[in-house]
């Protein structure tokens, strides 16, 4: 069976990583946007799952912005002029 060595980072290095601050993190582990364990009291988190926060937030914003351009097409973006 073969081990596949993870990245943990600390609060701090993912606020650096997201541009939040540590309090925000903390906030997205404590709510479980994005997961991490505790190991002796403090956050850590595998790299991996910053980047799938990452991934979900930017099909989040994709599809926010699709439902924006559909709210404000007209009759004629829709079916076309007659």
């Amino acid at each position: 069976m073969e081990f596949e060595a993870r990245r943990f980072l600390a609060v701090a290095d993912v606020a650096d990583v997201l541009g939040i601050t540590p309090a925000a993190v903390a906030e997205l582990l404590e709510s479980g946007e994005l997961r991490g364990l505790r190991v002796r009291g403090a956050w850590r988190i595998a790299d991996d799952e910053v980047q799938a926060w990452i991934d979900r937030e930017l099909e989040l914003e994709r599809r926010r912005g699709l439902w924006r351009q559909a709210q404000a097409a007209s009759i004629t973006d829709l079916f076309g002029g007659r």
